[in-house]
Parts: structure tokens; sequence; C-alpha cells
């Protein structure tokens, strides 16, 4: 499951031609021992994938094919540069991160948390790489979720990841349903949306189809969602950041796990989704079986080719109307490996993404996000009334209310699939409690902070 939008001349053409005529140079500080968080980022004077035969080896998220197709336009613009990707589920990649970049290391590889890597000293610090192609220069808030300072604590310090794309989460609805149980227009509130999800159940629709099966908790997006109408996305992000004292137990979570209960309750939810995987969820919303899902943009560009015309997208509404709203919002996460065979070409790559225009436009038309880069950088035109429209303007939204956060399930490395996901698995069951569920997240949290 990915996670990972937001907005940007063109600054690429030159960029590229820049680069592509210097010659290779070895990954700066590659040979040098790691010190982990530490570890100083050695000066670049030159990033490039040279004119010599490349291979770069990836370790990508299955079934989303964003990546993939930016692998493909980057070996059609420099054929030198091929590419050996293996794929995996995030789960999988969660758990094998640590082992896969020490001992078999990818060039460039999906991150699914930041900070105890960093720690295991299995990052390449990219400060580097960000002074020679002026990605400090970009907007700081795109960068600041990939940051992990000496002391571990993320939001400042050193680069240590770089996003291929900025996402976000919301709601996708089917134009359709909704027309059928009366709902011309989003809900402006939640009371709105309680209502709308009483109205789909009572008509015979499945209100909302989630995946929340095996070692994957879907349900952790309406949760999250659920908190940022309740609570400020501030607290939500310095609880993910590690920030001293911080909390996932507070009396606005509190609300939103008992509001994410009584939605349980209501039977708003399908009947099966505690064994149902991300895939299964798609697949019934794309075949017209449920009003809602929560997920991200990056899925807009297939909903658009799948559900031409039916499909809208809007954010978690405020717990009262009017309020601010907020929403997941988080790059989509690679890095490159302290020991990468490659590492200019793969840092070569991640700017080639961020600045070069047909990078771009697969960012939007693939990916359905925001590219990552430059303010000012060229953004591809959209069609009016699709639903990569939708979720661009409701990134605008986000930016103007200061509402992006992190994902919940990126607190720590193992928090998702040892904490969140059982947890809601148990909720769902009726085997937990919503003051229960976020005191064990949180005692659980404290433990794997303190290790």
């Amino acid at each position: 499951m990915a996670h990972g939008s937001i907005r940007r001349p063109l600054r690429a053409a030159l960029t590229v031609s820049l680069f592509a005529g210097l010659a290779a140079c070895s990954a700066p500080g590659s040979d040098t021992p790691s010190e982990g968080a530490n570890a100083s980022a050695a000066p670049v004077t030159a990033a490039t994938c040279g004119t010599q035969p490349v291979t770069l080896r990836g370790y990508f998220e299955t079934g989303f094919p964003l990546p993939k197709n930016l692998a493909d336009e980057f070996s059609r613009q420099f054929p030198n540069v091929k590419w050996d990707i293996r794929e995996d589920q995030f789960a999988v990649i969660t758990q094998n991160a640590p082992r896969v970049l020490a001992d078999d290391p990818p060039d460039l590889m999906r991150l699914p948390q930041v900070s105890e890597l960093v720690k295991d000293g299995v990052l390449k610090n990219l400060d580097g790489y960000a002074r020679a192609f002026g990605w400090d220069k970009w907007p700081a808030s795109q960068l600041e979720q990939m940051r992990v300072s000496p002391t571990g604590a993320r939001g400042d310090g050193p680069l240590w990841a770089m996003g291929l794309n900025f996402s976000m989460t919301g709601i996708f609805y089917n134009k359709k349903l909704a027309t059928q149980i009366g709902m011309t227009k989003p809900p402006t509130s939640l009371a709105e949306l309680d209502a709308v999800l009483q109205k789909a159940k009572d008509a015979g629709l499945t209100p909302i189809n989630q995946f929340n099966g095996g070692a994957t908790g879907g349900l952790a997006f309406p949760l999250q969602n659920l908190m940022s109408a309740y609570g400020e996305p501030g607290a939500i992000n310095d609880w993910i950041f590690q920030k001293p004292g911080a909390s996932i137990d507070t009396p606005a979570n509190l609300q939103a796990a008992q509001h994410l209960e009584r939605w349980i309750k209501a039977g708003y939810f399908a009947s099966d989704i505690n064994s149902q995987d991300y895939a299964t969820m798609m697949s019934r919303f794309i075949g017209g079986k449920n009003l809602f899902i929560f997920d991200g943009d990056w899925e807009s560009g297939n909903l658009d080719k799948q559900m031409a015309g039916n499909v809208g997208f809007f954010l978690m509404p405020s717990a009262q109307a009017g309020g601010k709203q907020a929403a997941m919002s988080a790059p989509l996460t690679y890095g490159i490996s302290s020991k990468a065979k490659n590492a200019d070409c793969a840092a070569f790559f991640l700017n080639w993404v961020a600045t070069n225009q047909q990078a771009r436009d697969i960012a939007v038309k693939v990916g359905g996000s925001h590219p990552m880069g430059p303010s000012d950088a060229y953004m591809p035109p959209v069609a009016e009334n699709t639903v990569t429209a939708a979720t661009l303007a409701a990134g605008a939204t986000i930016g103007k209310d200061n509402g992006a956060m992190d994902f919940i399930a990126n607190a720590t490395g193992a928090i998702y699939a040892k904490s969140w996901t059982p947890q809601l698995q148990k909720l769902v069951a009726g085997q937990q409690t919503p003051d229960g569920l976020l005191k064990s997240v949180q005692k659980d949290y404290e433990s794997q902070v303190k290790d």
C-alpha cells in the first residue's frame, strides 16, 4: 500500500543536459563506513548516470505502476541505464527493509519508515545531492518528513530519502450510487457524512468497503481521517515524528476511535473487511459494489481510466461545518542504500523524476499525485471533472489549511504490522475497545521508541 502529493519553465531540460554530459563518478561516501544518523554527506560535484552501461537495482512496491512507468521512461531517455526491479507488498517491504538494505542493497528502495533505517546506518545521507541538485530550494514542507536529526527525531536534520511524488488521502465515492441516495455534493461536516452513510445502509448499499486483512490494517485510513476531524494535525505529526512527550492516546483521538467503532457497529463497513486485502477493495469499488473507500490519490489515474466520469473525491470534513481540513499527506518515499553500487545514478533519477517534463506528466497521469520539485515547475494540464483534478484541488486546500499529516503507520518501523493492524482487527471483531486500542498502541510505541 502506498502512502504517498502536492504540485509544481522547465528546469528539467537544463538539469538533464547539464548532468548527462558529465562523466560518471562513484557514489560519494559509499566506501566509507556508515555512522547511522551521524553519517555526514560527502560533497557532490556531479551526480549522473554517465554514458557507460548501468543497471540500477530497485526494490519497489507491488500493485502501483508509477515507479515502473518512470523507470521505463528514464531508460528511454538514457538508454545506457537498465533496471533490475524486485517488487513486494508494502507489509513485506516493511519487514524486509533493514535486512535487504544491509545484506543485499538495492540502489533505490521504497521505504516504509525512515528513523530506524537511519539509526541502523543502512541509508545514504542525501544532503550532498540536495545541495548539488537544488532540492534544498524546494518548499521545505516537501522534504521535512524525510529528514532525521542525529537524535533520531524526524522533521529536521539531514535528508535521508526523496519522494517520487507527494500523495494525499481522502474519500473516493461512486457518483452513480451517490445520486441514488440523494448525495449531490460531498458532505461538509462529520454529521452530514454520518447521515450519508446511514442513507446508503438504508438503501441496501455497502457504505464503505475497506481492506483490513493480513498484515495491513486499512482501517488506519478512516481512523486517522477521523482524528483529523476531531483534533489538530500537528499533534499527530509530533507523535509520528517521535517528539518528546507526544502521545496518540488523547481525548480527541479517543473521540475519533469511538466514532470509528460506531461506524463498525452500525454496519457501515463490509462485513468481511478483516479478510480483505487492498486488491479486493479496489476490485469491488471499481465494480460498483460500494459507495466509499478511504484511499490515496495514487489511484486517481487508475480510477479515471476504470470508472471514467463516475468517481468523486473529497477530504474528510471537520467535526464542524466550515472547519479546517487535514489529510494524510506524504511523499512516496524512496531511499538509496548506504552501500548502493550506483548511488549517483539513483540520485540523478530521483532529481529527474521531480524536474523532467515527461516524468512529471507520468507522476500526474499515472500516479494521480502532485510531483515533487520547485514551486514554479511545470504542471501537466488535467481535464476538468476528473478525479485527478479533484485530488489535485484537494491538495491545494490542505496546503492552505496547513493540514498535512504523515501516516500514523510510519511512527516506528514496527507500529503498523505489530500494533495498529492487530488492534484495528480486534476492534472490528469486538475484542478491543477504542480506549484499549489507543492505550495498547501507545504502550507499544513507547517500547519501540525506547529500543
